[in-house]
């Protein structure tokens, strides 16, 4: 496979691409059942792999993994992007073989047999749509939590905020594939401009020897202690497990989910423009988007925060670390700049979760010898399964109903935790499939 370098001869063309072409079949003749549209071009597909890289646990959930280890959270995120990236290799070389599959669990049927892929199909899109429920929950407290900021208090309303965001963004998934693919673009580029308004924030301080007082922070009980901005920071005093192994160990959970959606990218290359092109690129980018958006943002928060200073608050959250660095540079308004980009993260994640979903329940469907469940597996004028995204995105609708019940709210939180657990009997089946 073309997945990484080639040498090139006097003709021009690469040994190893010469050899695949007589190994795998052309990408229209894999095409021929494939009735959706390649609407995603190289831009779309490059941007929904960082995006996928980038979720919220980034920009909320650091504080928390900063805390229990100290610095060495740097190598937990290099040593589980590694696993990830390893993990995306195996799924960009099965991609790379037949563009023309909706999803990689086809690969589990073709490989183990339609039982192992039945089952892994099932308990993935289920996986998907607990996962979508959260999103849409924190989508509502994350804008419930923005325009608090201002004074506004809009918690009665959060339902009809859930409900605007779900039937929004299933919109955009019925409208085209390019539609959504402009619509992760977007989303993308506004969680780039953060971290990299951090990571430059870090630089110019640390050039500056800048030294901030002690502060109240908000999202944080009592006063953060004033530092200077240095690298030392991180280096004096460093420990593997300063806070003991558990500790340690547990802050891979944290990093596990920061990870989310990473694989999102697999799904999407049944609908790419000349994927062969474009997902070695997407795939073997990774590690760099990993020490750039991570370990970068990692270090130039506690180069600003010394890892000391974060402190669980009474009612068991973290205080968000970009919210500090950007109080410590002198925006008072850091607070409501943070919580938009996490909206906007947040609304990602759902939109990519609804598209991942509507896709695996389209080729479930048409695998299925029920005729009800073929109706599902129709694509639209418009080229997208219009009916499985629809049923995927009422399945979600769920959650607003779920949480207004009492009896059930703690239920569903059980559930979605028990998410992480289903993904992780579908990987299972994956890395028997390679």
């Amino acid at each position: 496979m073309t997945f990484g370098n080639t040498k090139t001869g006097k003709t021009g063309t690469s040994t190893s691409e010469a050899t695949e072409t007589a190994q795998i079949k052309s990408i229209e003749s894999l095409d021929k059942d494939n009735d959706m549209e390649r609407g995603l071009k190289n831009r779309h597909v490059q941007f929904i792999a960082i995006g996928g890289t980038i979720g919220t646990g980034l920009f909320l959930g650091s504080g928390k993994s900063i805390a229990l280890t100290g610095p060495s959270i740097i190598l937990v995120y290099i040593g589980v992007g590694l696993i990830m990236f390893l993990l995306m290799r195996a799924i960009g070389e099965m991609m790379y073989s037949d563009p023309s599959q909706h999803t990689f669990i086809n690969f589990i049927t073709r490989y183990l047999g339609r039982a192992w892929g039945k089952f892994a199909g099932w308990t993935y899109w289920i996986v998907l749509i607990l996962t979508g429920m959260t999103e849409i929950t924190a989508v509502s407290t994350y804008f419930v939590t923005f325009f608090g900021t201002f004074g506004i208090d809009l918690n009665a309303w959060k339902w009809l905020i859930e409900l605007c965001f779900l039937v929004a963004l299933t919109g955009i998934n019925l409208i085209a594939v390019k539609v959504f693919g402009e619509a992760e673009f977007w989303f993308s580029m506004i969680k780039i401009t953060l971290i990299v308004g951090l990571i430059v924030t870090a630089v110019v301080m640390l050039f500056l020897g800048f030294s901030y007082p002690a502060t109240h922070v908000e999202g944080v009980d009592g006063t953060v202690s004033g530092a200077t901005v240095s690298l030392t920071n991180i280096t004096d005093g460093f420990q593997l497990a300063p806070n003991g192994w558990m500790n340690f160990f547990m802050s891979f959970q944290m990093v596990f989910f920061a990870y989310q959606l990473i694989e999102f990218v697999g799904v999407t290359v049944s609908e790419t423009q000349n994927p062969r092109k474009v997902l070695p690129k997407a795939v073997n980018e990774l590690i760099m988007r990993i020490l750039i958006f991570y370990v970068g943002a990692l270090v130039a928060i506690m180069a600003i925060v010394p890892w000391r200073n974060f402190h669980q608050n009474a009612d068991g959250s973290f205080g968000s670390p970009f919210i500090m660095v950007f109080k410590y540079a002198g925006l008072d308004w850091a607070a409501a700049l943070v919580f938009f980009v996490v909206i906007t993260a947040a609304a990602s994640a759902l939109n990519s979760l609804i598209y991942s979903a509507g896709r695996h329940l389209y080729q479930l469907a048409q695998d299925s010898e029920s005729p009800a469940m073929q109706r599902l597996g129709e694509v639209s004028d418009h080229k997208v399964p219009a009916k499985a995204i629809i049923v995927s995105g009422c399945m979600i609708l769920f959650s607003p109903l779920i949480n207004a019940i009492p009896g059930i709210s703690s239920a569903f939180v059980l559930f979605a935790s028990a998410a992480s657990q289903t993904a992780g009997n579908h990987n299972q089946c994956e890395k028997q499939s390679q």
